[in-house]
């Protein structure tokens, strides 16, 4: 896959954060649950099945996305969240 895939894919994730913000806003986006949004929103609101090449099962994407979100506050990496998580997303299901 090429790098401007993860690219858009990096640019939808910060888009459903967006949006999430924007739905939770009584909450300041605060939100126990907001795994399934994302993957939801992603899965049915996006092109990220169509960048992937195929559509992931919404709950293995949730479930990625919980794992991704501690991995990368444990790792701390220098590149921003939705860039990390793309690259990880691509190599996971492309």
């Amino acid at each position: 896959m090429n790098d401007n895939a993860t690219a858009q894919i990096a640019q939808l994730l910060h888009q459903a954060g967006d949006v999430h913000h924007m739905v939770f806003a009584d909450t300041d986006g605060s939100d126990d649950d907001w795994a399934t949004f994302y993957s939801d929103w992603l899965l049915t609101h996006s092109a990220l099945p169509r960048l992937l090449g195929r559509r992931p099962v919404r709950s293995h994407l949730t479930r990625d996305l919980v794992e991704l979100d501690a991995q990368y506050a444990a790792a701390s990496p220098s590149d921003p969240w939705p860039t990390w998580y793309a690259q990880r997303l691509v190599e996971k299901y492309h």
